[in-house]
């Protein structure tokens, strides 16, 4: 396979004489083609920002998950999943940039052996890390006055919200997948809710994992949190299960400030869980958000 990957790199080369521009990758810096023509992204966020862009690539993962973005995917060709690439269709697609990161980013060495390829991973700070992204697309795709007006309406959004939420207390971030749940603090991955938007966490040192700090009813209960956010992991991978209203539908959970006062926000899951840092995907969390929150 190795063999093949380094044969098919050659063929598909850069020109000597084609545009290229730098930008700022995952990885550091990156040299990659100024407006390519042929695009595969293995990355949902990649997608979400790109779309916003108006920029249409060729080949992607499938499932997208992301029903906004239904219409966007459906003429383009599939080139694997976001752990599996299929290198047959991308060898067939012969791309000019490819876009990875985040699930996919094991494949990098791979992917770069058939065209140049970008590791757009979201990690650190969601929330700058999403900008720099876009802005970086728009560097690419010769869109930049396009991505600096995407980034200062999210910015103009980011801020009303910060504003609405000013008094109402502290938060707690849940996630629930089937009849567990999980708990997420300042650092974890959707951290941004309390970093971005000035939230005060109702529990502090919740453990940074991937998957959150496993927890129980009680737990919700003694942190008593103001504003409980919910995050449904079966509902954002396509997956039928327990819904979280209904885990979520305890007597412990009632007895919290949060659910008596009205303040149980559940978030569009596929968004925030699949195409984190997305600058779609961001601005429609803050969009429920303030939509269920801004007149309590």
């Amino acid at each position: 396979m190795l063999r093949i990957i380094s044969l098919l790199a050659l063929l598909f080369a850069l020109p000597a004489n084609a545009q290229t521009v730098t930008v700022q990758s995952f990885s550091g810096p990156a040299e990659v083609p100024v407006s390519p023509q042929k695009i595969a992204v293995f990355d949902l966020a990649a997608f979400d920002s790109l779309d916003a862009l108006g920029v249409r690539p060729q080949g992607l993962v499938r499932p997208v998950y992301l029903s906004y973005l239904e219409d966007a995917a459906a003429p383009t060709e599939p080139v694997g999943s976001l752990f599996e690439p299929d290198f047959e269709a991308l060898f067939a697609m012969a791309p000019d940039l490819i876009i990875a990161g985040g699930r996919s980013s094991e494949h990098l060495a791979d992917l770069a052996r058939i065209a140049p390829t970008l590791d757009m991973t979201i990690w650190a700070d969601t929330v700058e890390d999403g900008l720099a992204r876009l802005a970086a697309y728009g560097t690419i795709f010769e869109k930049e006055a396009e991505a600096d007006a995407l980034t200062q309406a999210f910015r103009a959004k980011l801020a009303q919200t910060k504003s609405a939420l000013s008094t109402k207390g502290r938060a707690l971030i849940v996630m629930t997948n089937g009849p567990k749940i999980s708990a997420y603090g300042a650092g974890g991955r959707f951290g941004w809710l309390h970093a971005a938007l000035d939230l005060p966490e109702a529990v502090e040192r919740v453990e940074t994992t991937t998957h959150g700090e496993a927890i129980s009813f009680e737990f919700i209960r003694q942190a008593d949190p103001d504003i409980l956010f919910v995050i449904d992991r079966m509902a954002a991978i396509g997956q039928e299960s327990e819904g979280a209203q209904a885990t979520l539908d305890n007597a412990l959970v009632h007895e919290t400030t949060a659910w008596k006062t009205g303040q149980v926000v559940h978030l569009s899951a596929a968004p925030i869980y699949i195409a984190g840092g997305g600058i779609q995907s961001m601005t429609l969390t803050l969009d429920e958000i303030l939509a269920a929150l801004a007149d309590q």
